[in-house]
């Protein structure tokens, strides 16, 4: 099935549908993370898979990539004005899941935790 490329809702979702993707925004909106800050709030994806996702990203201006001149080098990843036009698509998908799935992310969830024990 050929993707049409007139419909705005099909281009949308051929960047913001690929596994991971939505996540690695969601992580990215509170500011620059490194590599590796990303692969541990992402448990369960592969270096491989984070890199090849970031790049992807990086081709359709969603992320950007500062490297700094230093030994080692270090790496940040950052949303561009493109990416954080996706967060008010993650903000709905919580407020979708938190209203009809009975769901909860675990950043939010979490004070209420500590206030109860």
């Amino acid at each position: 099935m050929a993707v049409d490329e007139t419909c705005p809702v099909c281009r949308t979702a051929e960047i913001v549908c690929g596994k991971w993707t939505l996540l690695l925004v969601r992580d990215l909106a509170d500011g620059t993370s490194r590599f590796c800050e990303l692969e541990r709030s992402l448990a369960g994806i592969s270096p491989r898979t984070l890199s090849l996702r970031l790049r992807a990203l990086e081709e359709q201006e969603i992320v950007e990539r500062q490297t700094f001149p230093e030994v080692p080098p270090r790496v940040e990843y950052a949303l561009t004005e493109k990416g954080r036009a996706l967060l008010p698509i993650i903000d709905d998908m919580r407020s979708y899941g938190e209203d009809w799935l009975d769901a909860e992310c675990a950043e939010r969830a979490a004070p209420d935790a500590l206030l109860i024990a």
